[in-house]
């Protein structure tokens, strides 16, 4: 496993942050909402403002948002449908929120839509749940927050109540519940799983393959795990993928990213003893092994980040912590990690190599005009990623 780069190249840089969401359309990366820590205190940060990030070109835009924003708010589950990002759950300054909204990200003008159901019911009010996408509905899995106590049922063990949280008849806990949202409808409904599911959790990871949602790890109650459910999206059946060894610790706070059609990159998180991870694996759901890689951010811990699948399978992992975020009051990052998993196509290496080397070679920018008209184009929208920065991004 390789490494495409770590810097930006741009002069304006996206904040640092933890908790927020990040998706990417075509070759541009748009990130959202999270929070820094400032004196002690949680921020968060703006919410009328969204980041985007052209992958080709390594430069951050900052575009302004309109219509019927979202609070500002961290830990929300974000999904990218048919051009639109989809926002749901979160925390904000009251506390956790089960609305959802989304925003168009192609028509350049970054409008919020608060959507309102036309029939069923949504998930009670949460964060740090993951989704899958299938079959244009959005499912979604888990997640911390708050249930009345007349809504609790004490005979299914969908929710585990946090003993140490709760006011008057409000409990809060880690559900395992499977609600989906249908955007054509506007409807939310509560399928009927069969098999054994996973502990209820939060903070765990999720990616869809297929026809298929796999969860992994999360904090379940007071643990860290490092299981592997997978849900059968046509069947709603559950069933655990155990591996063989060797295998990633328990955490909480990763990733997981479809890198192929039968793989997933797992990064970083935070471990059963409380420790920021690093380590990169890959799971063959196929063979059912891990296999942890070799990459050049050992160094760079990460949790309650965000991963991205990109173009030729890469991962673009960004923000997040290196640090214990709940102990210490440093520690968010900005960079962008941009990991890749598989060999690149000719198309790509060429495309690469020029743009890195046009300025030092002078033969090669010579006959930079005499390139296809297509690699022409790719070459010229890479150059300026290669382009040294005037100021040192962190």
């Amino acid at each position: 496993m390789d490494a495409l780069h770590e810097r930006h190249c741009s002069e304006l840089v996206a904040r640092e942050r933890s908790g927020h969401t990040a998706l990417v359309e075509d070759h541009l990366l748009y990130v959202w909402g999270g929070y820094v820590s400032i004196a002690g205190d949680e921020v968060f940060l703006p919410n009328d403002e969204i980041w985007v990030y052209d992958l080709e070109r390594g430069v951050w835009e900052m575009c302004r948002m309109t219509g019927e924003v979202p609070p500002s708010m961290s830990g929300t589950c974000s999904c990218s449908l048919n051009g639109h990002m989809f926002i749901f759950g979160g925390c904000d300054d009251n506390g956790q929120t089960n609305q959802i909204y989304c925003v168009n990200l192609a028509d350049g003008k970054y409008a919020w839509r608060k959507i309102t159901h036309e029939t069923g019911s949504p998930p009670s009010p949460r964060d740090k749940l993951s989704c899958w996408v299938y079959n244009g509905r959005i499912i979604y899995f888990g997640g911390y927050g708050h249930k009345l106590l007349r809504d609790i049922d004490s005979r299914n063990r969908s929710f585990i109540l946090d003993e140490a949280s709760w006011v008057e008849n409000v409990f809060w806990g880690w559900n395992n519940e499977v609600h989906m949202f249908d955007p054509t409808q506007a409807s939310w409904s509560e399928p009927q799983t069969h098999g054994r599911a996973p502990a209820p959790r939060a903070a765990h990871a999720s990616a869809t393959l297929g026809c298929k949602g796999y969860v992994c790890g999360g904090r379940v109650m007071e643990t860290r795990t490092n299981d592997i459910h997978c849900l059968d999206l046509e069947s709603w059946t559950w069933s655990e993928i155990v591996p063989e060894s060797p295998v990633p610790v328990g955490r909480s706070w990763h990733t997981l990213t479809a890198v192929s059609d039968c793989a997933l990159f797992l990064f970083g998180g935070l471990s059963v003893d409380c420790k920021p991870m690093s380590d990169g694996w890959v799971l063959d759901v196929e063979t059912k092994k891990w296999r942890e890689v070799e990459h050049p951010f050992k160094n760079k811990p990460r949790l309650w980040h965000t991963a991205c699948a990109g173009k030729d399978s890469d991962v673009i992992v960004f923000g997040g912590s290196c640090d214990y975020i709940l102990l210490v009051d440093t520690g968010h990052c900005n960079d962008a990690l941009v990991f890749q998993t598989q060999p690149y196509p000719l198309f790509r290496i060429c495309e690469d190599y020029i743009a890195k080397n046009v300025s030092t070679y002078k033969m090669l920018r010579n006959q930079l005009p005499l390139l296809p008209p297509k690699l022409l184009t790719a070459v010229q929208r890479r150059m300026s990623f290669y382009r040294p920065s005037k100021k040192k991004q962190h």
